[in-house]
């Protein structure tokens, strides 16, 4: 994690990663690295499967790295982007236990986007 990024509350840093998960193309974007995970996707086929243009993708791409919802690395001359799935894990953690476990303002056997 980033220096920037430690020293923010983990309130104010998963309002960040919520943020930068606000626009549609960016939520598109991790729920297609997602079905890729965990060998994740060139940028190239990520623009191709949701008709971004280069410039636009790259710019959605950088915001996504920069809240640590995805990681990039290089394969030779490809760019392979992969979901943070700890990052992820983080989140939805911190979601879960304010939501369900500590004032149950949600049953947890009600959450059903995942059984």
């Amino acid at each position: 994690m980033g220096a920037a990024k430690t020293t923010l509350q983990p309130v104010e840093r998963y309002a960040d990663m919520l943020a930068a998960m606000g626009a549609e193309s960016r939520l598109r974007i991790m729920r297609l690295l997602l079905t890729a995970h965990p060998e994740g996707m060139v940028v190239g086929d990520i623009g191709a499967e949701l008709e971004i243009a280069p410039s636009t993708l790259s710019h959605h791409l950088d915001k996504l790295k920069n809240e640590e919802l995805i990681s990039v690395r290089r394969e030779g001359t490809f760019l392979w982007y992969s979901a943070n799935t700890k990052g992820l894990e983080e989140l939805l953690g911190f979601l879960y236990a304010e939501c369900c476990t500590r004032n149950k303002a949600i049953e947890p056997d009600r959450i059903v986007c995942c059984k």
